[in-house]
């Protein structure tokens, strides 16, 4: 595991087209923004696990159900916010409090 430091507003570029960076900490919360090929999913820890098990229930692979609560989530270039974001995020794809 890559253990870096970062301060808000900076970036740490992945496979050099994915981009993370930090947009707010706030106690013990870090707001992250990930820019990353449309084709690329990304998806909070809770949300990948589920797909997991829906595909490992699903006789072809596929859970119809799963699909329709927690769709992909298209995140625009470093505004943070998605569009279709997964159900337990906020109006602007983030999960939690504001």
């Amino acid at each position: 595991m890559l253990i870096l430091s970062r301060k808000i507003n900076e970036c740490i570029v992945i496979d050099g087209h994915i981009v993370v960076k930090i947009l707010r900490i706030d106690r013990d919360t870090v707001k992250l923004g990930i820019q990353a090929p449309p084709e690329l999913p990304v998806h909070r820890q809770e949300i990948y696990d589920a797909i997991q098990r829906g595909k490992q229930q699903s006789p072809h692979n596929a859970t119809p159900g799963l699909a329709a609560k927690a769709p992909l989530a298209h995140v625009t270039p470093m505004t943070g916010r998605t569009q279709g974001a997964d159900p337990a995020a906020g109006s602007n794809g983030v999960a939690g409090p504001k």
